[in-house]
């Protein structure tokens, strides 16, 4: 139980309450957050003016690191991971990317925040701003990934992929700044939501592991469940 509690109040609680702080400054048009977010957008906008290639560049990594893409990675692996027995993997992967759908659904309706408005805008998007959903799927669907792949990996390679799984929302968030479709405050909330969702759904999955009698597993280096993990990798070796 204080493994799992730790990665809900050391992660979850804290992430979800700077969440709400944010979006009570956002309602409230708390003037250093409107500052901040102002003046981060309109740098990175005449950024962008002045510099074709780094548009094209951001506009790669944002539809790369689109939700739509990313929800389809997690399912594939979902499916993968279910034909390949390993279903309560499967389930906590499904689980996780499908409340991450609805949870930004909600909140963007919730909120209605405008998205940051240019003369010349380099890129458009519709709905509403808080949060991104970009960033937010973003490190959803890293996190799924990596949380899978981490009993696979040697010590090496487990630092290289936590430091994938930083650097692929770091980057997609950066790139809705870049290219004006969302403020700074929309991404780091879209950030915290991720990390906070993932802490819960891993905490509930240890939870559901304990109850079934399975010994506890150390998801920072073992993912969330070691043993599926391996049997979907060598299902030829599953007992």
């Amino acid at each position: 139980m204080s493994a799992r509690l730790a990665i809900v109040v050391l992660i979850s609680v804290p992430a979800f309450l700077l969440v709400a702080l944010i979006v009570v400054a956002v309602e409230g048009s708390w003037a250093p957050l409107g500052r901040l977010d102002g003046s981060v957008s309109t740098h990175m906008h005449l950024v962008a003016i002045g510099h074709p290639l780094w548009v094209r560049i951001m506009e790669v990594v944002s539809n790369v690191g689109s939700p739509t893409v990313m929800r389809s990675l997690v399912a594939a692996l979902a499916i993968f991971l279910w034909i390949r027995r390993a279903r309560r993997l499967a389930i906590w992967a499904a689980l996780t990317i499908a409340g991450g759908a609805l949870i930004d659904v909600v909140l963007k309706a919730a909120v209605g925040r405008a998205r940051p408005h240019f003369t010349d805008p380099v890129l458009l998007a519709p709905g509403g701003s808080f949060p991104s959903g970009h960033a937010f799927t973003a490190t959803l669907g890293a996190g799924v990934v990596l949380l899978w792949a981490l009993p696979l990996l040697a010590t090496r390679g487990r630092i290289v992929a936590w430091i994938l799984a930083a650097a692929v929302p770091f980057l997609v968030g950066l790139s809705r700044i870049a290219l004006g479709v969302h403020w700074v405050s929309d991404v780091v909330g879209g950030w915290l939501l991720g990390a906070a969702l993932l802490a819960v759904t891993s905490a509930a999955f240890e939870t559901w592991r304990s109850e079934r009698g399975l010994g506890r597993s150390h998801p920072l280096t073992e993912g969330v469940a070691p043993e599926e993990t391996r049997t979907a990798a060598h299902p030829d070796e599953a007992p």
